[in-house]
């Protein structure tokens, strides 16, 4: 059994590929559900509105922004910077220019990879030796 500590509130629980608890994943998710209500009935609400009104805190909010769950209106004064170029963007934590790069990037390491992984399967052959261990 893989047994951690939760990174927000310290207790153990069996870990399932997330640095939080069920109960503390259970509460982010009650506080989204707070925040996306509030803002389907105020479409223009600013964060600080938002988190008053909802009493989640304005990091949380933030956070759910850069975790793409939540996007910024069209002529919304708040400002979220791309974390690579600092353009400013509407969710997420990179522009679609810097995303894109960063992509590219990764599949070329991905395919030498691979390509090292094939040419490695490519250097075993397998030859034949007699009763003696001689090779043919």
């Amino acid at each position: 059994m893989n047994v951690k500590n939760c990174s927000r509130c310290g207790k153990i629980y069996n870990y399932d590929g997330f640095r939080v608890c069920p109960t503390c994943r259970r509460d982010d998710e009650e506080d989204f559900q707070k925040v996306r209500e509030y803002l389907y009935d105020s479409p223009g609400a600013n964060i600080q509105e938002v988190s008053e009104k909802t009493e989640v805190d304005s990091k949380k909010i933030i956070d759910f922004l850069r975790g793409g769950r939540l996007e910024i209106g069209e002529g919304s004064n708040l400002i979220l910077e791309c974390e690579s170029c600092g353009t400013s963007i509407r969710t997420g934590r990179f522009c679609d220019k810097c995303a894109s790069g960063i992509q590219r990037e990764l599949g070329a390491v991905v395919d030498a990879a691979r390509s090292k992984l094939d040419l490695s399967k490519r250097d075993e052959k397998f030859r034949l030796a007699d009763k003696y261990g001689k090779k043919r």
